[in-house]
Parts: structure tokens; sequence; C-alpha cells
């Protein structure tokens, strides 16, 4: 089996490749530089890096002309994403902040996905599985770029999925929570400070394992029937309590 994992060179993207490897498939990791864990994961040959900025037409390009070489695309699990730069109010955030944000969280990961769309249309299979995040429906004033990218990744799904039905290819979202990475390490003593005090139901940031997980149940085809569906790997953040 062959997936592609776009950002799959650390955080939640390595994990996904590390599980997606140990449930059978070769992946090939498209982002932006390589990492010693791919490097390695590539000497035995279980995963190939290709050197892809999804902002990039002509990186996207590339990426397209290396999928055209295989005799099967199985899955594509959308994961490369950035944070802002620099957290603002979003009163004061400019062009370049909001481009820089959306250039790879929407446009490249809408342009990725159609590329493998079409690709698995004339194969009648496939399975597309898009990295959201809880931002999708969460207002963060101070990130606003990042929750309007993560709100068009949620309408993906739903496109995605309308659209490709009918090719035997389902598509899932998986919105993780709060999860230990690079990109929250600035904000992790706000965030352990929230979760001691309610904010989830189980009381720990979640680890890029756990989004893992969701994504290999997404991968398995055990829920097939279920797609456009939402799986949330948040501790139970999505859930409304009184």
């Amino acid at each position: 089996m062959f997936a592609v994992v776009t950002g799959g060179n650390r955080g939640i993207g390595l994990a996904i490749v590390k599980r997606l490897v140990a449930s059978g498939y070769k992946c090939l990791v498209a982002a932006r530089s390589e990492t010693d864990e791919i490097k390695s994961l590539a000497q035995e040959g279980k995963a190939e890096f290709l050197s892809c900025d999804i902002s990039d037409k002509t990186s996207r390009e590339t990426l397209k002309k290396r999928l055209k070489q295989e005799e099967k695309i199985d899955l594509l699990v959308n994961c490369a994403g950035v944070a802002p730069k620099i957290r603002k109010d979003m009163l004061e955030i400019s062009e370049e902040d909001f481009d820089y944000v959306l250039n790879i969280n929407q446009k490249g990961t809408f342009f990725v996905s159609q590329i493998a769309a079409n690709i698995m249309k004339n194969q009648h299979s496939g399975r597309i599985v898009f990295i959201s995040s809880l931002s999708s429906y969460t207002a963060s004033v101070e990130r606003a770029e990042y929750c309007i990218s993560k709100a068009s990744i949620s309408m993906f799904t739903k496109l995605f999925a309308a659209r490709l039905a009918e090719y035997g290819i389902s598509v899932f979202e998986v919105s993780p929570g709060i999860i230990e990475t690079d990109m929250t390490k600035c904000v992790k003593g706000k965030y352990d400070a929230l979760i001691d005090g309610g904010l989830t139901p189980i009381k720990r940031m979640g680890q890029p394992d756990d989004v893992a997980t969701a994504v290999e149940a997404a991968a398995s085809g055990k829920l097939d029937f279920c797609t456009g569906t939402v799986i949330n790997a948040d501790g139970g953040f999505s859930v409304r309590r009184l």
C-alpha cells in the first residue's frame, strides 16, 4: 500500500508516517526538509522523501509527476501546516502574515488534494484524510489566520467527500485538540493550566500518536461508509458540558 503524507517530517506528521509504516504502508513524505528519522525510514525502504513546499506551484507539479509514477495511490494525508510566525491581535495582522499561513494551510492543501483526487478518480479507489484542528470552530483572536485556514480544511472534507463518493473514494477529517508539539511549545504552560482547570475531560495534552491512531482508523477501510466524518482527537474538548 502506498501513502502520501504532506508535512510528514516532524511532529504529528512524523507520528502518522510511523503509524502507517507499522500498518504496512510505504510512505512518500512530502515536506520542506528531511529529518534524520525520515532518512532512517528511507534507508529501511519504508519511506521516501520528496522536497516539496505545497504553497509553491512548481513544487506541487513535481509532486504530481512523482505520484503519476505510482501504479496506485491508496491514501493521502494532508498534514502540512504552519502556525503564525508571531501571534498578533486580528486587528493588527498584515497581509503578509495572512498569506504565509493561508498559502500553505489552505491553498496548498486544496491543490495537493486536487492532484491526488484526480489520480484516485481514475483508479476508482483511495482515501483522503485532512488534518484540521479545534481551531476550525474555536475562535482565537490572536491566531485569526490560522483559524480561518483550519475552517477551510473542514469544508474541504465535505467538498471532496461529496465529489468523490461515486468513485469509491472516502474522505475524512481528523481534528486534533491541544497536542504537545513544537507548535504548542511556546504556550504549553498556558494549556497545562487550562487543562488542569477542566478545559478537557481527559486531563492531559494530546500526543502526536493520539492523532496518528485516528488517522490509522480512517485509513483502515473500516470507516469507509462514514465518508465526510470528523474524528475528534481532542481529549473531549468538543464535548459541551454544563
